[in-house]
């Protein structure tokens, strides 16, 4: 769906959507939903008619009629096919530039000839993370960037953890010690770290859940894989 600026808003407005009723979709949900900061970023036709996908910060989407008065938050299934066309539309908002990470503030592992490229967004608490990073350590030849992204709700020590590991002189060593043996590293002085930041950033993206892996084409895929699956997901989403 092609999207252009409206001049008046900050919401992009899909080809085909008039802009009055964009901006009385974006009024109304941003004015009822004001103690939740939502902000509507853009407004899409969809194939029913007079029914419009709304994309929320966050990445969330959601569908209203034309006025904002009413909403529904769900898959938009096809069902000749038996496509979800909501998580179509999540896949292509949810690529990522992964040029733009900021990989310096992630803990990398080069495991052989480093050739595969992968990053992700975990907790030390999660045990799906823990898993993932097991099943990681099975690759011979791959680059992996953990981005510190703690589940406070989830798991109220995570972020506690993430932050003495990223303290450890070897966060590298600490991370995977911990993460696929269950040792935790000595305890040390908290020092400047990028915990508060990376896991801002994870959010930013719209993850709610750890682990979400990011690949160098920018795609984005929640949760944990086995090998040798894991491998061959990493193989895809290369260049």
């Amino acid at each position: 769906m092609q999207s252009t600026q409206v001049a008046a808003a900050p919401t992009k407005v899909g080809q085909g959507v008039p802009d009055d009723v964009a901006k009385q979709i974006a009024s109304t949900l941003e004015k009822n939903y004001a103690d939740q900061k939502l902000q509507v970023l853009q407004v899409n036709t969809t194939p029913i008619a007079n029914i419009y996908e709304v994309v929320m910060n966050g990445k969330q989407i959601a569908y209203t009629d034309s006025t904002g008065t009413y909403m529904f938050v769900g898959d938009l299934i096809e069902t000749t096919q038996g496509r979800s066309l909501t998580e179509e539309r999540k896949s292509d908002l949810n690529v990522i530039d992964f040029g733009s990470l900021p990989l310096d503030k992630a803990i990398k592992e080069v495991r052989g000839n480093g050739k595969l490229v992968v990053a992700a967004f975990s907790d030390p608490d999660c045990p799906f993370c823990k898993r993932l990073e097991r099943e990681l350590a099975k690759m011979t030849d791959v680059t992996i960037y953990n981005f510190m992204m703690p589940i406070d709700s989830l798991h109220p020590n995570g972020r506690r953890k993430a932050v003495q590991i990223m303290c450890q002189p070897n966060p590298t060593k600490a991370w995977n010690e911990w993460m696929r043996e269950g040792k935790m590293p000595p305890k040390v002085a908290e020092c400047k770290n990028p915990v508060n930041e990376t896991t801002a950033l994870g959010e930013s993206f719209g993850f709610n859940g750890t682990p979400t892996m990011v690949f160098p084409n920018g795609k984005v895929q929640a949760g944990y894989a086995p090998m040798p699956q894991l491998e061959a997901i990493i193989k895809q989403n290369q260049q």
